[in-house]
């Protein structure tokens, strides 16, 4: 293999596909990068088996090679070196970088030992489960933010780690619950039949790659594995296995109480609660009250005092509820209106946060016990 490739564009590559790399996995090949010409360009590729991620960029290859090299140790290199061209020579299994002002060697280990995530194979090629669609990478992007942060971290119950992504009378929804909150999107049309349960890690990784790109993203899955592809980086991911919760059924479609106010209005009164509600693992009690017209946010804590906070809107029916107030925050933060409606029947029934002017998204939490 011989080369050369812009520090710039190296640099980036390796941003976005080593901190895939698991330098405390089993296989230590894991923790290297497989940098490989392909098609006269230069491919560079990290997995830790469940996720890996392939970055193509433009190089002027000379010779075709291929060799793996510790991630960590490559990107801090290469990110330390002043932008310019930089030219990589494979001899052996020592890949040789050279630059006006620097030569050193890096120690590789050889590609053919390099775990690759099989590919999927398409319809053509016999596999019936394949289906292949493209969805603009703004609209994804944007519904994927708005559901992660309600995906559980407990393994205990792997099914809720993940992204639901499904269709529903040709529309795709985006969805994840940790059984204390929900959050569902709707990403506009789809004619696809889809049924994916995508890990909340592979999710991550997809919007950092995202970025500001705004063109169309292919997405192409199988039964077992998704791939996306975007702006010159492949990202494949294995599907989450087991029967998602039918969380259709926690959402009511009718309502006793129902305030609406300004989101600016509800954070602020909300994070000036929360600094109360500390001591109680960040529990406070909301009041909606249609004869004041307002909402108001009441923390104690025992040990600082207590706190009451109001916004005014317009409310129809009175009731009282408690909830998480990080829970209350983060789904206040997804949201971009101006105005959202803070809905609820009973005390120990869940609360619905959602848009007036706009249904596409829904955020639900379930309340605690006062």
């Amino acid at each position: 293999m011989k080369l050369q490739v812009t520090q710039e564009n190296l640099n980036k590559a390796l941003g976005i596909v080593a901190r895939v790399a698991n330098a405390r996995g089993t296989l230590p090949i894991l923790a290297n990068v497989l940098i490989k010409t392909v098609d006269n360009r230069l491919s560079i590729s990290a997995t830790n088996l469940d996720i890996a991620i392939t970055q193509h960029i433009g190089a002027k290859v000379a010779e075709e090679g291929a060799i793996t090299v510790p991630a960590r140790l490559m990107q801090d290199f290469i990110n330390s070196l002043p932008s310019g061209v930089i030219e990589l020579k494979l001899e052996e299994h020592k890949l040789h970088i050279t630059t006006d002002q620097y030569q050193s060697v890096v120690n590789g280990v050889l590609a053919d030992d390099f775990p690759v995530m099989p590919a999927i194979q398409s319809r053509e090629a016999g596999n019936e489960q394949s289906r292949s669609w493209t969805i603009n990478a703004a609209i994804l992007k944007k519904g994927l933010q708005q559901v992660i942060m309600a995906a559980s971290s407990d393994e205990s119950r792997p099914v809720l780690t993940g992204v639901l992504l499904q269709t529903t009378e040709g529309q795709l929804y985006a969805a994840a619950t940790d059984s204390y909150r929900l959050a569902e999107k709707n990403l506009g049309k789809n004619s696809e039949d889809v049924r994916l349960l995508i890990p909340a890690t592979a999710i991550q990784d997809l919007l950092r790659i995202l970025g500001d790109y705004d063109g169309a993203v292919m997405v192409t899955h199988d039964d077992q594995q998704i791939l996306f592809q975007a702006n010159d980086v492949d990202l494949v991911a294995r599907l989450i296995e087991g029967k998602y919760p039918d969380y259709r059924k926690l959402i009511p479609s009718q309502f006793a109480v129902e305030a609406r106010v300004k989101r600016a209005d509800l954070v602020n009164v909300t994070k000036v609660s929360s600094l109360f509600a500390r001591e109680s693992a960040g529990s406070v009690t909301i009041n909606v009250d249609d004869a004041k017209n307002e909402l108001s946010i009441r923390s104690v804590a025992s040990q600082l005092g207590e706190n009451t906070a109001a916004a005014s809107g317009t409310i129809t029916g009175s009731g009282s509820i408690t909830l998480n107030s990080r829970y209350l925050l983060d789904a206040l933060h997804a949201f971009g209106g101006d105005e959202v409606s803070f809905c609820f029947n009973g005390k120990l029934e869940p609360t619905l946060l959602r848009d007036p002017g706009n249904d596409d998204y829904s955020h639900i939490i379930m309340p605690l016990k006062s």
